[in-house]
């Protein structure tokens, strides 16, 4: 005769219930409004050579050869090797979403300079006020945690959208390079926007001394 095995009723039995999910640990460096700033990670490097290689984007970059993995994954892994470069990824504090990277480049600690730079990658997030929000909070870094004095960016003459960008962050046209740059076929003026210490803390109604 067959046993039949005994099923324990549910109220009596001891289920053993999933752990629940982590909270995302999210990495924020240098956190403004809509958007935060972090270090670029190697998990970011297929997002990034797809950005630099779009042609929509590095027809306004200073560079025009392609990124292959191998370099862009060397350009991840020297960030915070060498003295005076300080590039950022940018993050949008809705969803953590990645949509560019910003940083201050060759800044020189007697002269207190720097040179600026920003890339809005994800086209779906471009003319909604991201750059200029990214470039106002590099820009406060560079002077409330640098102690810089002087930020100066380049720029195509033809690109409006960035100019008025970094307008809109209180940078000061300087001057023009004509015909300094070659891009589709014809030489191009590059422009000059800088923006001092002096000149930020007055648009916020503050002193230097």
């Amino acid at each position: 005769m067959t046993q039949l095995r005994t099923i324990p009723r549910e109220q009596n039995r001891q289920r053993s219930l999933p752990e629940p999910a982590k909270a995302h640990e999210r990495v924020l460096f240098y956190e403004g409004d809509r958007i935060y700033l972090r270090p670029i990670e190697l998990t970011d490097e297929h997002k990034l050579r797809q950005w630099v290689n779009d042609p929509d984007i590095w027809q306004y970059l200073m560079h025009r050869q392609p990124i292959n993995a191998a370099r862009e994954r060397e350009f991840i892994e020297g960030q915070g090797r060498q003295p005076g470069e300080y590039v950022l990824g940018i993050v949008v504090r809705n969803g953590d979403r990645l949509i560019g990277s910003v940083g201050l480049h060759g800044a020189h600690p007697v002269n207190r300079s720097a040179t600026l730079g920003v890339m809005i990658g994800d086209k779906a997030y471009h003319g909604k006020g991201f750059g200029t929000e990214a470039v106002r909070l590099m820009v406060r870094y560079g002077f409330e945690e640098l102690n810089l004095n002087r930020i100066a960016l380049h720029v195509f003459a033809h690109n409006f959208r960035a100019i008025g960008c970094y307008q809109k962050a209180g940078f000061v046209h300087e001057g023009c390079l004509r015909q300094a740059l070659y891009r589709n076929g014809q030489f191009v003026d590059e422009y000059l926007f800088a923006i001092l210490r002096k000149d930020w803390l007055a648009q916020r109604g503050l002193s230097d001394e």
